[in-house]
C-alpha cells in the first residue's frame, strides 16, 4: 500500500522524500506502508516586504504595543513550539498579546493529536482578525522538511523540525532586505523560537537560534507583562524530560501508576475505572461509580483521593473487604474547615500537619456511623486516565491575601475559591490580587503535584463585580461550560440569504421545497407553548375520520431542511448540542433567524414540517403510523392556559377547540395505558420566576409551578410521536439509530429512601421494577401533609439514572428500554430548534421513509458515539445551568422582599446529619442547610437529631417532618458569594448557628 501526500501540484525540481513503515491492519496482518511527499521550494513565508516568496504578504513587522519587546528592539518573530499552545492558550488568546506569530504546520498538527479542543481555539485564533499568525507549512517545504531517523523519537523528530523551520526563517529574513552596496546595513528583525522545553532551547542555542521561555519573553513586553504573567499557566514554567521534586518537599500524595500500568490493570480486573464524583457535603470524600459494584467505591480523605478532581476519569484501587466504610452523616465544609490555611506557608512544613489532623476528623467521625449502617466498598485513587479541568469561576478569598502586601501590585499567592463546591480550592500566584477581591474571575487549573496540598493555576480574566447581574449570568455560563458566543460569519452564511424574507414557495411539484412533501395547509393544527415561547418546535392536530376512527398528527419544526451535513452552521450545533434556558435569557443552538422565525411553527404563516401522522380507535389504540416531510400552517399559538380555558368553555364548539378536546381525550387514555404499562409519575422541584416587564428583568415574584391537563396532553403526544419513530429508524438503521435509554436503577440506589419510609411512615417502597415502583408511590400518602406524596417522588427521582443517547449498535438490544416511560424503545424527535440529537434522528427518519439519502457521517458507528458523547454531556450542563439560574434568582427575589432578605418558609427535612439538617422549602424550589451548634444527639437509624429548645428541653425532628425555616441570602466575606442561609423557626432551638 501506498500513501501519497500531494497539497500542490509540484514542480519539476521538486525533491520526494520516502519513510517506510510496517503496519498491521484490523484482521491483524502486517503490511508496508511506503509513503511519500512532494516538497516544493515555493511556500510563502507570510513576511511583508519579502521578494523571494510568491505568496502574498501577511504578517507586519511588529510596532510598539504589547508585540514590543525589550529584548528584540530591532522588531522580531515568534516560532512557538507545540506545549507553547498546549500550556499557554489563554496567553495566545489574550487581546495583550499580539507578536508576529509564525505557526507550524508541525505544531498544528500535533496539537491536532495532543487536545482537539486547543486545536479548534487554535483554529480560531488563527483566522482572527485581532492575531499576526501565518500558518508556514513547513513538512511541504524542501529546506525545511525532516525525515524521521533511526530510533528517534516523534516528539524529538518534530522538535527537530521545528528548530530546522526556525533556522531557515532566520536565514531567510537576510533576503528580505539584502545589503545595498555603500549604504549601511538595516538592522533585521529577529526571529526567536518560543519554548519552555528546556533541552529544546540548549539544542537550539547550541544550533545558533534564538531562543527563550515564555516567561522570559512575556517579562521583556513592557507596559502589559503584569497582567500577561498572570495569564501564564503553571505547567509551563520548564518542561523537562522528568520532573524534579524539590528535596525540601515532601511528597503528600502517592505517586500516580503509569498509564501503560493503569490501563493494563483496568483490563484485567485488578484496577477500576470511572468517573471520580466529589461530596457536596464532605469536602474529604468522594465517590466513583464502576459496573463491577452496584453501590458508588468510596474515597475517604484527601489521601486516597489522591489529587483527583470532579469530573476527572480516575482508575482506583480496591481495598479489601474488612476495610469497607460507610459515609459518613456529617456536614464538613471546606471553608469553614480551612479557613485559617494559608497559601503561602501551605506550601512547605505546614501541610502534612494538615493532613494529620483531617485523619483524626476522619478517624472520630467514624465512631459515631451506626454500625448497623451498610457498608460501601472502599478504595484509592492509583492513576488518572483523562484530566477534565477546565476554567472555573472563582473569587479570591481575602483571608490568603498577605497582610504586607494588601495593597501592593508585587506577586503573592492567594486562594482562589470556586463557586461550585465541588472543586478544591486552587493555589494561585498573581500581582493583581487588591484589585481582584469583589470580583467574579475565571481561573485554569495547571497541575497538581504530589507535594502540593493544593492544585496550582492561573487566572484568565475578570468577569466583573459580584452581585452584578452581568457577571453573575456570565460565571453561571462559565461555570456549567456552555458555548455563549455569537454565531460567526461562516455560521451566518449558512443562513437562507433571503433572510426574513424568506417563504414557502408557491406549491409546485418541481420546485425542490415541495418535492414529496405532503400540503397539509388546510388542517386545524396549532401549537401550545409556555407563555412567551418563541422556538415552537411543535403544532398538534385531530380529526374524526368517517370510520369512526381518529386521525391525529404531530408536526415538528423541520430544521434538517435548513441544516446541512458538516456545514459551519452543522458543526457548531453539535459542538453546543443544546438550547440552554435561563430565568432571562436563552443560549441558542441555532441562529435565532431559524430558532424563532423560518423553523418556528408560528400562527397564520406557512412553515416546513416532518409530521407523524396516526389512526387511532377513539380508545387510543394505533392502527397504523405514516411519517412525511409536510406544508402546515398553524391555526393559532396556544399558551397552556389558553387552551385548557378553550377546552374547558362549553360555549366553543369550533372545529379548533374540538381537535383539542379529541387530542385531550386521547391523551388521557395514552397516559393510562403507560401507568398501566408500568410508567412512573416522577416530580421535580420547578418553580416559575417573575420579571418586571421592563428592560431590566428584575425578578419580583417565584412561585410553585401549576400542570394543567394540556400539559399532560403535549406531552403524551410528544412521547408517542418519539416512540414511533424510534421503531422506524430502529428498524432501517440497526447499527446506527439515535435513540434515548433510561436504565433501570440499581435497587441498592433506593436502600436509604425504603428505611426512611419503613421506619419514619410505615409504609413499604417496592422497587422490585418500575410498575411496582410505580404503585408503591402512589400509596405514599400522609392525609395531613398533602405536599408529602410530591416530596417522596422528588426523592426517589434522585434515585434514578440518567437518560442518555445512544448509537443503537454500541449496546445490547436488551438494554434499549426507558425505565420511567415503560417504553422498549425510545427517542428525541420533537425539539430539533433546541436539540441537536433531534436533528440527527430527523436526518435517519427522512432516510428510512425515502425522502433523501442518508449522510455518511451517519452510516459511521464511531462518528455517532462520538457526536452523542458530547450531546449528551451538553444536556447534562444545560439542566444544571438552568437550576443554578432559576436559584440565582429565586436569591434575587428574596432580596427584594420587604427591602430585607429575610423570609419564612415552611418546608420539609429531607437528611439529617450529625450537626445539621437538610431542608426542602417547596415553595421556594430550593435546598438549604440548617446548622446547629454543639453535638446535638444523632439517632442515625431513625433519622432524627435532639437538641436543647431555649427552655431546655429536648426537641427532636426527623426525615419527612415539616418545619419553618428563615430564609436569607448572605455575601460570605471570604468569598464575596451570596450565598442562602437557613436557620430553624419552628419547632424553636437553643443552637443554630
Amino acid at each position: 500500500m501506498v500513501e501519497i501526500t500531494i497539497r500542490k501540484r509540484p514542480r519539476a525540481e521538486a525533491v520526494v522524500t520516502q519513510r517506510k513503515f510496517f503496519k498491521k491492519t484490523a484482521r491483524g496482518k502486517v503490511i508496508k506502508v511506503l509513503r511519500e511527499r512532494y516538497l516544493r521550494n515555493d511556500v510563502g513565508c507570510g513576511i511583508s516586504g519579502c521578494k523571494t516568496c510568491t505568496q502574498p504578504a501577511q504578517i507586519l513587522l511588529p510596532s510598539g504595543g504589547s508585540a514590543e519587546s525589550k529584548l528584540f528592539l530591532n522588531g522580531h518573530f515568534i516560532i512557538p513550539d507545540t506545549n507553547v499552545f498546549l500550556a499557554q492558550m489563554d496567553l495566545m488568546e489574550s487581546n495583550l498579546f499580539n507578536p508576529p506569530v509564525i505557526l507550524l504546520q508541525t505544531v498544528l498538527e500535533e496539537v491536532r493529536h495532543r487536545s482537539l479542543p486547543l486545536y479548534n481555539r487554535l483554529r480560531a485564533l488563527v483566522k482572527s482578525d485581532d492575531k499576526r499568525i501565518w500558518v508556514f507549512y513547513n513538512e511541504f517545504h524542501s529546506e525545511t522538511a525532516v525525515v524521521r531517523v533511526q530510533d528517534e523519537t516523534p516528539n524529538d523528530r518534530n522538535d527537530r523540525g521545528i528548530r530546522k523551520a526556525t533556522a531557515w526563517y532566520s536565514s531567510h529574513i537576510s533576503l528580505i532586505n539584502p545589503p545595498v552596496r555603500g549604504q549601511h546595513p538595516k538592522p533585521k528583525p529577529i526571529v526567536v523560537l518560543l519554548t519552555d522545553d528546556l533541552q529544546n532551547r540548549i539544542k537550539g542555542e547550541k544550533e545558533g537560534i534564538k531562543c527563550s521561555s515564555v516567561r522570559e519573553y512575556v517579562e521583556s513586553l513592557g507596559d502589559h507583562s503584569a497582567q500577561l504573567l498572570d495569564l501564564l499557566s503553571a505547567e509551563g514554567d520548564e518542561i523537562e524530560p522528568t520532573r524534579v521534586q524539590s528535596s525540601s518537599k515532601q511528597a503528600l500524595y502517592p505517586e500516580y501508576l503509569p498509564l501503560s500500568a493503569v490501563f493494563a490493570g483496568v483490563k484485567n480486573g485488578q484496577l477500576h475505572q470511572g468517573h471520580f464524583n466529589a461530596s457536596q457535603y464532605n469536602y474529604l470524600e468522594g465517590s466513583v461509580l464502576t459496573p463491577a459494584f452496584s453501590r458508588p467505591v468510596l474515597l475517604i480523605g484527601r489521601e486516597n483521593m489522591n489529587r483527583a478532581v470532579h469530573g476527572d476519569v480516575v482508575a482506583i484501587e480496591i481495598f479489601d473487604e474488612k476495610d469497607w466504610k460507610v459515609p459518613v452523616d456529617q456536614v464538613i465544609d471546606q471553608e469553614a474547615a480551612l479557613k485559617n490555611d494559608d497559601a503561602e506557608d501551605s506550601e512547605d512544613e505546614g501541610e502534612d500537619e494538615m493532613f494529620v489532623q483531617e485523619k483524626k476528623a476522619l478517624q472520630e467521625e467514624r465512631l459515631a456511623v451506626s454500625a448497623g449502617s451498610s457498608k460501601q466498598p472502599t478504595g484509592r485513587v492509583v492513576g488518572i486516565i483523562k484530566r477534565n479541568w477546565r476554567a472555573y469561576v472563582c473569587h479570591i478569598d481575602s483571608t490568603s491575601l498577605s497582610s504586607s502586601h494588601a495593597t501592593s501590585l508585587s506577586q503573592q499567592t492567594v486562594f482562589a475559591t470556586p463557586v461550585s463546591r465541588l472543586l478544591p480550592r486552587i493555589r494561585l500566584r498573581t500581582r493583581q490580587a487588591p484589585a481582584l477581591i469583589g470580583q467574579k474571575i475565571l481561573v485554569t487549573i495547571d497541575r497538581w503535584d504530589a507535594t502540593s496540598r493544593y492544585p496550582e493555576g492561573h487566572f484568565v480574566r475578570a468577569l466583573g463585580k459580584v452581585e452584578s447581574k452581568e457577571a453573575e449570568q456570565e460565571s453561571l455560563l462559565l461555570e456549567f461550560d456552555v458555548p455563549y458566543r455569537p454565531f460567526g460569519k461562516a455560521i451566518l452564511d449558512c443562513l437562507p440569504p433571503e433572510g426574513d424574507s424568506w417563504v414557502v414557495p408557491p406549491r409546485d411539484p418541481n420546485d425542490p421545497v415541495w418535492r414529496d412533501r405532503e400540503d397539509l395547509r388546510a388542517l386545524d393544527v396549532c401549537s401550545i407553548d409556555p407563555p412567551g415561547c418563541q422556538d415552537i418546535d411543535d403544532a398538534l392536530h385531530a380529526r374524526r375520520l368517517s370510520n369512526g376512527n381518529i386521525e391525529a398528527g404531530v408536526h415538528i419544526a423541520d430544521v434538517s431542511h435548513f441544516v446541512h451535513p458538516e456545514t459551519p452552521m452543522d458543526t457548531e450545533a453539535a459542538a453546543r448540542g443544546t438550547t440552554v434556558y435561563l430565568v432571562d435569557k436563552r443560549i441558542d443552538m441555532l441562529p435565532s433567524l431559524l430558532g424563532t422565525n423560518l423553523c418556528s411553527l408560528r400562527p397564520f404563516v406557512e412553515r416546513l414540517a416532518f409530521s407523524v401522522i396516526w389512526e387511532l380507535t377513539p380508545d387510543a389504540k394505533i392502527v397504523n403510523a405514516r411519517f412525511a416531510k409536510s406544508v402546515i400552517s398553524s391555526k393559532s399559538a396556544f399558551t397552556y392556559e389558553e387552551a385548557q380555558t378553550r377546552k374547558d368553555d362549553k360555549t366553543r364548539n369550533d372545529e379548533l377547540t374540538e381537535s383539542i378536546r379529541v387530542l385531550n381525550s386521547l391523551a388521557q387514555k395514552l397516559k393510562a395505558g403507560r401507568m398501566a404499562a408500568g410508567a412512573l409519575n416522577l416530580a421535580s422541584p420547578e418553580v416559575k420566576i417573575y420579571l418586571e416587564s421592563s428592560e431590566s428583568s428584575d425578578p419580583i415574584d417565584v412561585e410553585q409551578k401549576k400542570l394543567l391537563e394540556t400539559n399532560s396532553l403535549v406531552e403524551e403526544f410528544m412521547l408517542l410521536a418519539n416512540i414511533s419513530v424510534a421503531q422506524k429508524i430502529q428498524e432501517t438503521f440497526p447499527q446506527t439509530a439515535v435513540l434515548r435509554r433510561h436504565l433501570p436503577p440499581p435497587q441498592t440506589n433506593f436502600e436509604k429512601l425504603q428505611d426512611i419510609l419503613q421506619k419514619r411512615k410505615g409504609m413499604n417502597l417496592d422497587v422490585s421494577s418500575s410498575g411496582a415502583l410505580a404503585a408503591s408511590l402512589d400509596k405514599c400518602e400522609d392525609p395531613e401533609l398533602p405536599a408529602f406524596n410530591t416530596l417522596v417522588r422528588i426523592m426517589a427521582t434522585r434515585c434514578m439514572l440518567s437518560a442518555e443517547y445512544f448509537c443503537s449498535g454500541s449496546v445490547a438490544r436488551d438494554t434499549f428500554g426507558h425505565y420511567g416511560l415503560a417504553s422498549p424503545i425510545y427517542t428525541h424527535f420533537t425539539s430539533p430548534i433546541r436539540r441537536y440529537a433531534d436533528v440527527l434522528v430527523h436526518r435517519q427518519l427522512a432516510a428510512s421513509i425515502g425522502y433523501s439519502p442518508l449522510h455518511a457521517t451517519l452510516h459511521s458507528k464511531g462518528h455517532v458515539e462520538r457526536t452523542l458523547d458530547v450531546v449528551n454531556r451538553r444536556h447534562r450542563m444545560a439542566q444544571m445551568a438552568g437550576r443554578a439560574s432559576v436559584e440565582f434568582y429565586v436569591g434575587l427575589v428574596l432580596k427584594a422582599r420587604g427591602g430585607e432578605s429575610i423570609v419564612q418558609e415552611e418546608a420539609f427535612v429531607i437528611r439529617a446529619f450529625r450537626n445539621g439538617l437538610g431542608v426542602f422549602v417547596s415553595k421556594l424550589g430550593i435546598e438549604g442547610l440548617v446548622m446547629f451548634k454543639g453535638e446535638p444527639k444523632y439517632d442515625a437509624d431513625n433519622y432524627t437529631l435532639t437538641v436543647p429548645s431555649p427552655e431546655n428541653e429536648d426537641v427532636t425532628i426527623a426525615v419527612f417532618d415539616k418545619v419553618v425555616v428563615q430564609v436569607e441570602v448572605e455575601k460570605d466575606k471570604n468569598t464575596q458569594r451570596g450565598k442562602v442561609k437557613m436557620t430553624l423557626v419552628d419547632p424553636p432551638v437553643a443552637r443554630t448557628l
